[in-house]
């Protein structure tokens, strides 16, 4: 996972579906790209953007926790 500081004119951004949308926590991640999934707070657009190999964010959007 790098980091690396956002860049409000590309990608295109689009808010999680995992995201609650309550209380301003929401995650934005963008498509398209070819190696990676750039997620960035919402709250935050012009801050950091993490991204995270394609399988790692699979694996994140598939990993359920024991209720």
């Amino acid at each position: 996972m790098a980091r690396t500081e956002a860049n409000p004119t590309d990608p295109t951004w689009r808010k999680s579906s995992y995201s609650d949308g309550g209380a301003g926590n929401c995650v934005e991640v963008a498509d398209g790209l070819n190696d990676t999934i750039p997620v960035r707070d919402s709250k935050r657009p012009d801050g950091d953007i993490l991204h995270f190999p394609h399988a790692a964010w699979a694996s994140f959007l598939t990993h359920q926790t024991a209720a």
